[in-house]
């Protein structure tokens, strides 16, 4: 069998996930989370992290990574992601990229190579990329199979919203006041979508019902920016439902068993 890179990519609250979760129960892999919020520890329920008990079931890699008031760049997720990717294929083992950030998704797609001060810059911003990266393929890596998720919009949007409800209730204003306790209020990860809406909350500046309708609308935005940001790259193959995708990565995947 040859070596396989499973990417896995869609706007937040596609189904992702789920969707990696069976493909690696099925082909032995470990996940290789691409996101710019879960690497940092105690951010879990407003990052909408994988659970305890997801985690359980397939080994996951580049959770946790940071405290909320550290760096995290690009060029840190790339140098850490191919550690991952050669050690879980080391064990003969399905490495699968998962994500929704768009940078970290690419500099591993077409091998990023960044300068030194790459490290020192913003992790997010697209701005300051092209002075970081000193090098990138025009094509997309020969082992990576890349696949995408893209249910319609309104389905996004409700899942959003059902998915706040559920943060709330499984304690997110209890995550952000510790966090507060602990880190600045203008610290950068703190700004995040839902986090920064829900601060304003405890500082009794907005409403509970705003601090939602505002992370339901931050999340949707982004939601529609990753799918910008994704549907430039035709090596994509795209599906609406969970059940195609799933059926089009095992044809694949079982193809390359027999190769």
């Amino acid at each position: 069998m040859k070596q396989q890179l499973l990417v896995i990519v869609g706007p937040t609250a596609s189904g992702k996930t789920s969707v990696a979760i069976e493909i690696a129960q099925q082909f032995n892999g470990e996940i290789i989370c691409a996101d710019s919020r879960t690497v940092y520890k105690d951010m879990d329920i407003g990052t909408a992290k994988p659970t305890k008990e997801e985690q359980e079931k397939v080994p996951h890699h580049l959770l946790d990574v940071v405290l909320p008031d550290q760096p995290f760049t690009v060029a840190d997720f790339k140098r850490l992601a191919d550690e991952a990717i050669k050690d879980i294929n080391k064990r003969d083992k399905l490495p699968i990229i998962v994500g929704g950030s768009g940078l970290y998704i690419d500099s591993i797609l077409y091998d990023y190579k960044f300068s030194p001060k790459g490290s020192a810059r913003d992790p997010i911003n697209p701005r300051h990329l092209d002075k970081t990266v000193e090098q990138k393929k025009s094509e997309l890596r020969p082992d990576a199979l890349v696949v995408g998720i893209d249910p319609p919009l309104e389905v996004i949007k409700q899942r959003v919203i059902n998915r706040v409800d559920e943060m709330v209730n499984q304690g997110f204003i209890d995550e952000v006041n510790s966090l507060l306790e602990i880190y600045s209020s203008n610290t950068n990860s703190l700004n995040a979508p839902g986090y920064k809406a829900f601060k304003e909350y405890v500082e009794n500046k907005i409403s509970l019902s705003e601090a939602k309708e505002r992370f339901v609308r931050n999340d949707y935005l982004l939601a529609r920016r990753q799918r910008t940001w994704f549907k430039r790259n035709k090596s994509i193959h795209w599906f609406n439902n969970r059940d195609e995708i799933v059926d089009f990565i095992t044809t694949q995947l079982n193809k390359n068993r027999l190769a």
